[in-house]
């Protein structure tokens, strides 16, 4: 998802926008996050370039941010949507000061914070959620005895 040439002769739009220490210059939608984009954001069908322009709009106004203050995997879309990426250098591309440009690749949307409450602390979810996985593992071998 690359910026397009704006309407003047010779002039471009930013080709990267940075994200914390990362410069995003392309965004990748896998397919795992176009049906969790269907399922728990949008109720239709959607298209891989539509999501792509959708962050891209997004990511250039400022309203992607991380969700925990270190780690980057995380990130929040208009205070609301929580979703999970991914990044990876983009290999012999650099921007005027020779940082290297990076591939934002969103694996999956977890969902609305405005609608699941469980993901308002994340952390203490996953661990609420590993808990009872190994709970219901443990009572289910207990059966099988």
């Amino acid at each position: 998802m690359r910026d397009k040439a704006t309407e003047r002769w010779g002039t471009y739009e930013a080709f990267h926008v940075p994200l914390g220490d990362k410069r995003i210059a392309d965004i990748v939608i896998t397919n795992h996050a176009k049906v969790r984009y269907e399922d728990r954001i949008k109720d239709t069908k959607a298209r891989y370039e539509d999501i792509a322009l959708w962050l891209w709009e997004r990511l250039k106004q400022g309203r992607i941010t991380p969700y925990y203050r270190k780690e980057e995997d995380v990130y929040l879309v208009d205070d609301d949507i929580v979703m999970v990426a991914e990044f990876s250098e983009l290999t012999g591309e650099f921007d005027l000061a020779g940082r290297p440009l990076h591939r934002m690749i969103i694996v999956t949307f977890l969902g609305l914070m405005s609608e699941t409450i469980e993901l308002r602390d994340l952390k203490s979810y996953y661990s609420w959620l590993r808990h009872s996985r190994r709970m219901t593992l443990m009572k289910n071998s207990r059966k099988r005895k």
